[in-house]
Order: C-alpha cells, then sequence, then structure tokens
C-alpha cells in the first residue's frame, strides 16, 4: 500500500521539496500539463519557491493563491 507522506518543512529535504512541487505542478510533463499560468499565477515554480527554501508551507501558498477566486 502507498502511504502517504508528509509534504510539511520539518518531514521534507528542500530537494524533496523542488520534487513534490515540481510533481504537483506537472512540471515533470513540461508546461503543457501545467494550470499555473492559465490561472493568472505567473511562474507556479516561483509562486511555490517559499515553500521550497522552507519559509512557508504548500497549503499556506495555495489558499493565499485560492482566496482571490473563492466565490463568498
Amino acid at each position: 500500500s502507498h502511504i502517504m507522506k508528509s509534504l510539511l518543512i520539518k518531514d521534507t529535504t528542500k530537494k524533496e521539496r523542488e520534487e513534490i512541487v515540481r510533481h504537483s505542478l506537472g512540471c515533470v510533463d513540461g508546461c503543457e500539463t501545467c494550470s499555473g499560468c492559465a490561472l493568472g499565477a505567473g511562474d507556479p515554480y516561483e509562486m511555490y519557491r517559499p515553500y521550497i527554501e522552507g519559509e512557508c508551507e504548500i497549503r499556506d501558498i495555495t489558499m493565499a493563491f485560492r482566496s482571490p477566486f473563492e466565490v463568498h
């Protein structure tokens, strides 16, 4: 069975976080499969840089990015 590894900064190395971001953005397959730019995020890899650098949890970046698009 596949056990989901923690994505928390304390549980990952910088290299692992970089891989997590690349994988979650679809960057491993090239830009065709990525929706970040289409959503107006600019370079999605840059958007997640604080997570890669260990400054901010990935969920906080995702929440901050999504919030302007939420319908209240």
